[in-house]
């Protein structure tokens, strides 16, 4: 399972970082920390993936109060949570399987 680099807006300077490349087994969980230059308690954030070949897919957002929001087909799989003390946005999947390798985004909503 492949993850993105980091992501920048030049217009906002906005900045995201995941790291380079996980791999993960069939039955293994993943966890993966996106660190962002924004305050998550303002903003909303989401996590998108885009398997080789296929359309991008949202997983999930959540909100600057902390409520979150899943793709039906997906909310048994992954869980979104926030750090506000260090402002990080944390994917976690569970019981992954070769259709979930994928190229995961994190990304920040914009009004």
């Amino acid at each position: 399972m492949r993850c993105s680099q980091a992501v920048e807006n030049k217009e906002d300077s906005t900045e995201l970082t995941q790291p380079g490349s996980m791999v993960v087994h069939p039955g293994q969980s993943l966890t993966i920390d996106c660190k962002v230059s924004y305050s998550v308690t303002s903003d909303w954030s989401a996590w998108i993936r885009q398997p080789a070949g296929k359309a991008l897919e949202w997983i999930g957002r959540i909100t600057s109060s902390g409520g979150t929001a899943y793709n039906d087909k997906l909310k048994s799989k992954f869980s979104i949570s926030r750090d506000t003390g260090t402002n990080t946005i944390t994917l976690r999947g569970q019981n992954l399987q070769t259709e979930d390798t994928a190229v995961y985004y994190c990304a920040r909503y914009t009004q």
